[in-house]
C-alpha cells in the first residue's frame, strides 16, 4: 500500500464485475488505498486469477471472493444473505455488465428477463435492496457505472424485455439508463447514502468495443487503442474518484476529453435524461413490482 493512498484504511468496498478489465483496475485502486474489498464474481477461477494479478502490484491487497451471477436472482439473494453479517460496507461500486452488440438474438435469463436488463440493472437493484440497511448504517457511497449510450436511451415501459422490438444496443443503453435513474432515486429516498455516477469513457479493449474492432483493420484498431479512448486504469479512475468524492450531492465523473470519450476524469453534469425525476420514480416502482 502506498502511504499517499492509505486514506481508505479501515473501510470495506464491494465491487461487482471486478475480475477483469476496468473492474479489476477499480479493485486494484481501492485495495491500494487501503480498503478491504469484497469481490463477487460469476467465475471463481477467474476471480482468483484477478487477485493474483492485483497482488503483483498491491502485495498486501485484502480481497475476498463471493459468488454472484447477476442474471440469477437466487444468486443475488444468496449473496445479500451472506453480506448481512458484514460490519459495514462503506463503498459499493455497481460495475458489472454485459453487452452483446454482435448478437442480434434476444437472450432471456432463468428468471425470464432480457439478459441486459437483468444483468446490468435489475440484478444490481436487487443487490442494493438486499444490503440497503447495511449501506445506510455505514453511510455508504454507491457508485453507478453508467455509459454514454444511456445519454440518448429510452425505456419502453410496455416492453421491458424487448419481446416486440429488440436491438442489443437499445437493450444495453436502456439498462444503463435504468440503473442510473435507480441510483439517483436511491440518493433521493435515502438520507444516509451518497450516490455518484461514473462514466469511464470509451475503452477500446472492452466488450462494448468488440463489434467495432471486428469491422476495422488491425492497424487502425492499434492506433485507436493508443490514441482514442481510455486504458482500463484511466477508465477505472472515474469510479475511484466517484467512490472517494466528498461531495454530498450526486456527481457524475467522466473523461475530460472531447465529448467525454477519453481523458482524465473530471466532475461533469449528469446526462439530461438522468435528471428526469418522474422516470426515476417509475424505475423505482418497477423494481418494487418486479422483485416483490
Amino acid at each position: 500500500m502506498t502511504a499517499s493512498r492509505a486514506r481508505l484504511a479501515g473501510s470495506t468496498a464491494l465491487v461487482t464485475g471486478g475480475s477483469d478489465g476496468v473492474g479489476l483496475e477499480i479493485v486494484r485502486m481501492l485495495a491500494d488505498a487501503g480498503a478491504d474489498v469484497i469481490m463477487p464474481v460469476r467465475n471463481r477461477a477467474k476471480g482468483e486469477a484477478a487477485i493474483e494479478r492485483i497482488r503483483e502490484t498491491v502485495r498486501d491487497a485484502r480481497i475476498v471472493l463471493h459468488d454472484l451471477d447477476l442474471a440469477r436472482l437466487d444468486s443475488v439473494d444468496a449473496l445479500t444473505a451472506g453480506l448481512r453479517e458484514e460490519a459495514a460496507i462503506d463503498i459499493c461500486v455497481l460495475n458489472a455488465g454485459v453487452v452483446l452488440l454482435g448478437d442480434r438474438r434476444r437472450h432471456l435469463t432463468a428468471d425470464g428477463f432480457e439478459l441486459h436488463f437483468q444483468t446490468n440493472f435489475l440484478g444490481h437493484a436487487a443487490l442494493i435492496r438486499g444490503i440497503l440497511p447495511l449501506l445506510e448504517r455505514s453511510r455508504a457511497r454507491v457508485v453507478v457505472q453508467t455509459s454514454i449510450a444511456a445519454a440518448r436511451a429510452r425505456i419502453d415501459w410496455n416492453d421491458l424485455n424487448g419481446a416486440r422490438r429488440y436491438s442489443p444496443y437499445r437493450a444495453y443503453a436502456a439498462s444503463k439508463l435504468a440503473l442510473s435513474l435507480f441510483g439517483l432515486e436511491l440518493a433521493r429516498r435515502s438520507g444516509r447514502i451518497t450516490v455518484n455516477l461514473s462514466h469511464p469513457g470509451v475503452v477500446p479493449g472492452t466488450a462494448i468495443a468488440a463489434p467495432v474492432r471486428a469491422l476495422l483493420p488491425q492497424d487502425l484498431v492499434n492506433w485507436a487503442v493508443h490514441r482514442v479512448g481510455n486504458a482500463p486504469a484511466t477508465a477505472a479512475q472515474t469510479a475511484f474518484d466517484a467512490a472517494t468524492s466528498e461531495a454530498d450531492a450526486p456527481v457524475m465523473f467522466a473523461p475530460s476529453g472531447p465529448f467525454g470519450l477519453w481523458g482524465a476524469p473530471v466532475p461533469r453534469a449528469p446526462f439530461r435524461r438522468f435528471l428526469d425525476a418522474d422516470a426515476a420514480a417509475r424505475v423505482w416502482r418497477e423494481v418494487d413490482r418486479l422483485l416483490s
